[in-house]
Parts: structure tokens; sequence; C-alpha cells
């Protein structure tokens, strides 16, 4: 087993990531999250008023809305391009600093691996991958969107009937996803 063995846990929204991410956890591992992060981001006065400064009609009372953010990422390819030039990077240096201080193996839920380019990063890729409708229900219920919400969102990510030309493990999430994991973590050489 490797020395700080990091491994990306990806796929697109509604996938299971998470899922995978809280198994993994319960199996021991030392589990980190691109989405933690950015909410950690977030509460820093410095990082909003940059976010502010470069999306001001998104400002409402001097403080930049997350819901107003997200209604203009979600439908202008431009701007989202513009936010995760901003906050990409400082969310994966972040995230490979405290990967860098686990002992042994460590995940990571990193969200948007493929789209950012990140593999480089790891050393090895699980990608979550279910089918699109499971998708699309999961992501309604659990965020209260709707599906056009969801599907423009899906829209946005690297599609998922492309994972094989990537260098990862893809884990089907349907069935038995704990006998699937153990399969990938054999694989990896990790378990």
């Amino acid at each position: 087993m490797m020395q700080n063995k990091k491994i990306a846990v990806t796929g697109g929204i509604g996938s299971g990531k998470s899922y995978v991410c809280a198994l993994l956890r319960e199996m021991g591992y030392p589990v980190f999250s691109c989405d933690e992060i950015n909410r950690r981001l977030w509460k820093d006065q410095s990082y909003r008023a940059e976010l502010a400064a470069r999306f001001p009609d998104c400002v409402r009372s001097g403080e930049i809305g997350r819901e107003l953010l997200a209604k203009k990422v979600f439908s202008d390819r431009t701007a989202l391009e513009k936010l995760n030039a901003f906050s990409h990077p400082r969310i994966m240096r972040a995230l490979i600093a405290e990967m860098n201080r686990a002992d042994g193996v460590s995940f990571a839920e990193v969200p948007l691996l493929f789209e950012g380019g990140y593999e480089p990063l790891f050393d090895g890729v699980i990608a979550v991958r279910r089918p699109a409708e499971a998708r699309i229900r999961a992501v309604m219920e659990r965020d209260g969107l709707s599906r056009a919400q969801v599907q423009a969102r899906m829209r946005k990510q690297f599609p998922p009937e492309r994972l094989e030309e990537k260098s990862c493990l893809i884990l089907e999430n349907e069935g038995n996803v704990s006998a699937r994991l153990a399969e990938i973590l054999q694989k990896l050489g990790v378990k």
C-alpha cells in the first residue's frame, strides 16, 4: 500500500457519490469533500467579497446570494466558467492540503473532477454511475428542484456514458453498492 494514497470519488449530480463516501467513512477511511470545503470558503468574508466583485448582479443587501448565483451560472455557460475558474483552484488547493495530512489511503468526493481536469492530482479515481432517471428523481427529492433544473445541471457535467474514456474504475450504483465498492478497493490495492 502506498503512503498517502489519494483516491477521488466522482460522478454526476445524483449519482450516489455521497453514499459511496459514507460507506468509505464507515470502513474507517479518511474522506474529504469539495462541497464541505466550498461551504467553509463561503463563510470567509474575503472569499464572498471576491465573488461579489465578480458577480455584482448576484448581490443583495451587500452580500452575494447563493440562489441568485446558482440561477445565473446554471443558465449562463460563461458565468459558470467564470465561477469555476475562481472557486475550483481554491477548493482543490485546500483539498489536497487536507489529504496530504492524512496517513495512508484517503478519499475525496470531487464532483467536477473530469470537467476541471483534476485527475492527475489523484492516485486513482472511482466514478459512480447511476441511470439518469434515478438521478433526476433523487435530486428532485433531495434538493426540491424541478426536473428541468436537474436536467440543466446534468447537461453541464461530464456525460456518464463517456466514463470508459477516462482512467477510472466505474462503480455502477445499482444493486449491492457495498460489494461493488469492495471489489473496486481491491483493484485499487487499498483493501
